[in-house]
Protein backbone atom coordinates (compact mmCIF):
# COMPACT_ATOMS: atom_id res chain seq x y z
CA UNK A 1 0.00 0.00 0.00
CA UNK A 2 1.34 3.51 -0.86
CA UNK A 3 1.83 5.82 2.33
CA UNK A 4 -0.43 9.14 1.63
CA UNK A 5 2.71 11.34 2.21
CA UNK A 6 4.12 9.97 -0.53
CA UNK A 7 1.24 11.05 -3.17
CA UNK A 8 1.13 14.56 -4.25
CA UNK A 9 -0.47 17.11 -2.61
CA UNK A 10 -1.56 19.80 -5.23
CA UNK A 11 -3.89 21.79 -2.94
CA UNK A 12 -0.33 22.32 -0.96
CA UNK A 13 2.44 22.14 -3.09
CA UNK A 14 3.22 25.60 -3.15
CA UNK A 15 2.67 26.72 0.29
CA UNK A 16 5.61 27.71 2.40
CA UNK A 17 7.50 24.84 4.27
CA UNK A 18 5.46 21.86 2.58
CA UNK A 19 8.25 19.83 1.56
CA UNK A 20 9.84 20.66 4.72
CA UNK A 21 6.63 19.93 6.65
CA UNK A 22 6.54 15.96 4.28
CA UNK A 23 10.38 15.14 5.13
CA UNK A 24 9.20 15.86 9.28
CA UNK A 25 6.13 13.48 8.99
CA UNK A 26 8.62 10.94 6.48
CA UNK A 27 11.44 10.91 9.16
CA UNK A 28 8.74 9.98 11.47
CA UNK A 29 7.03 6.90 9.54
CA UNK A 30 10.56 5.33 8.58
CA UNK A 31 11.94 6.42 12.07
CA UNK A 32 14.56 8.51 10.46
CA UNK A 33 16.14 10.02 13.29
CA UNK A 34 19.13 11.33 11.03
CA UNK A 35 16.76 13.30 8.48
CA UNK A 36 14.59 14.29 11.38
CA UNK A 37 17.33 15.62 13.72
CA UNK A 38 18.88 17.54 10.85
CA UNK A 39 15.36 19.43 10.42
CA UNK A 40 14.73 20.42 13.74
CA UNK A 41 16.66 22.72 15.69
CA UNK A 42 13.44 23.16 18.08
CA UNK A 43 15.56 26.29 20.31
CA UNK A 44 11.48 26.42 22.41
CA UNK A 45 11.19 22.74 22.55
CA UNK A 46 8.15 20.56 21.32
CA UNK A 47 5.18 19.16 22.97
CA UNK A 48 4.70 16.03 20.84
CA UNK A 49 1.81 13.09 20.58
CA UNK A 50 2.16 10.34 22.49
CA UNK A 51 1.66 6.79 21.46
CA UNK A 52 -1.23 6.02 23.44
CA UNK A 53 -2.69 9.93 22.24
CA UNK A 54 -1.10 11.60 24.50
CA UNK A 55 1.27 14.88 24.72
CA UNK A 56 4.91 15.02 25.53
CA UNK A 57 6.04 18.03 26.48
CA UNK A 58 10.06 18.01 25.92
CA UNK A 59 12.16 21.24 26.36
CA UNK A 60 15.90 20.75 25.66
CA UNK A 61 17.87 18.94 22.99
CA UNK A 62 18.97 16.82 24.92
CA UNK A 63 15.42 15.36 25.78
CA UNK A 64 14.31 16.03 22.43
CA UNK A 65 16.29 13.45 21.42
CA UNK A 66 15.41 10.90 24.03
CA UNK A 67 12.49 10.82 23.38
CA UNK A 68 12.69 10.07 19.60
CA UNK A 69 15.11 7.26 20.32
CA UNK A 70 12.53 5.62 22.95
CA UNK A 71 9.65 6.53 20.87
CA UNK A 72 11.00 4.74 17.88
CA UNK A 73 12.89 1.59 20.07
CA UNK A 74 9.51 1.40 21.56
CA UNK A 75 7.41 1.55 18.07
CA UNK A 76 9.76 -0.87 17.08
CA UNK A 77 9.34 -3.56 19.71
CA UNK A 78 5.28 -3.18 19.39
CA UNK A 79 6.30 -3.89 15.61
CA UNK A 80 3.83 -0.54 15.03
CA UNK A 81 4.30 1.25 11.95
CA UNK A 82 3.00 4.62 11.86
CA UNK A 83 1.97 7.15 8.39
CA UNK A 84 0.16 10.24 8.68
CA UNK A 85 -2.16 11.85 5.86
CA UNK A 86 -2.46 15.90 5.75
CA UNK A 87 -5.79 17.09 5.98
CA UNK A 88 -5.21 21.21 5.40
CA UNK A 89 -2.28 23.24 5.54
CA UNK A 90 -1.18 26.98 5.89
CA UNK A 91 1.54 28.69 6.19
CA UNK A 92 3.18 32.24 6.44
CA UNK A 93 6.90 33.06 5.28
CA UNK A 94 8.86 36.06 6.31
CA UNK A 95 12.53 36.80 5.87
CA UNK A 96 14.17 34.95 8.48
CA UNK A 97 11.09 33.27 9.74
CA UNK A 98 7.66 31.77 9.44
CA UNK A 99 4.96 29.59 10.43
CA UNK A 100 2.48 26.68 9.60
CA UNK A 101 -1.02 24.95 11.06
CA UNK A 102 -0.65 21.43 9.75
CA UNK A 103 -3.92 18.99 10.53
CA UNK A 104 -3.16 15.66 9.71
CA UNK A 105 -4.32 12.01 10.36
CA UNK A 106 -1.66 9.67 12.12
CA UNK A 107 -2.26 6.01 11.57
CA UNK A 108 -0.65 3.85 14.54
CA UNK A 109 -1.32 -0.03 13.48
CA UNK A 110 0.13 -3.26 14.86
CA UNK A 111 -1.05 -5.76 11.96
CA UNK A 112 -4.60 -5.62 10.98
CA UNK A 113 -5.39 -3.32 14.09
CA UNK A 114 -4.94 0.48 13.05
CA UNK A 115 -5.40 3.54 15.12
CA UNK A 116 -6.14 7.05 14.29
CA UNK A 117 -5.30 10.71 15.43
CA UNK A 118 -6.64 13.41 14.25
CA UNK A 119 -4.28 16.12 15.00
CA UNK A 120 -3.66 19.81 14.73
CA UNK A 121 0.37 21.01 14.45
CA UNK A 122 1.66 24.91 14.75
CA UNK A 123 5.34 24.61 13.49
CA UNK A 124 7.45 27.84 13.83
CA UNK A 125 10.38 27.58 10.75
CA UNK A 126 13.60 29.72 10.64
CA UNK A 127 15.92 29.78 8.23
CA UNK A 128 19.60 28.78 8.90
CA UNK A 129 21.68 29.36 6.08
CA UNK A 130 19.91 28.13 2.90
CA UNK A 131 17.42 25.48 5.36
CA UNK A 132 14.69 26.22 6.80
CA UNK A 133 14.53 24.53 10.17
CA UNK A 134 11.62 23.57 12.74
CA UNK A 135 12.16 25.91 15.70
CA UNK A 136 9.10 24.84 17.54
CA UNK A 137 6.73 22.32 17.20
CA UNK A 138 3.54 21.95 19.37
CA UNK A 139 1.22 19.40 18.33
CA UNK A 140 -2.43 18.56 19.41
CA UNK A 141 -5.03 15.55 19.26
CA UNK A 142 -8.38 16.82 17.95
CA UNK A 143 -10.12 13.31 17.86
CA UNK A 144 -8.83 9.95 18.16
CA UNK A 145 -10.31 5.84 17.11
CA UNK A 146 -8.14 3.50 19.39
CA UNK A 147 -9.63 0.07 18.78
CA UNK A 148 -9.68 -2.12 22.14
CA UNK A 149 -7.10 -4.60 20.81
CA UNK A 150 -4.62 -2.19 19.83
CA UNK A 151 -4.56 -0.74 24.02
CA UNK A 152 -4.35 -4.53 24.42
CA UNK A 153 -1.25 -4.80 22.50
CA UNK A 154 0.60 -1.89 23.57
CA UNK A 155 0.79 -2.83 27.51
Amino acid sequence: MTSPLDRPYPDFADAPFFEETLELLRSVRDHDFETLAQRCDDDFGIVDIAPDGGNVAIRTREEWEGWFHSLFAQLDTMGAATDSEVLDYQALQADGMGFSVLEFRQFLSIGDIVATFDCMTTIVWKRSGDRWLEARWHGSVLSSDVPPELTAAAE
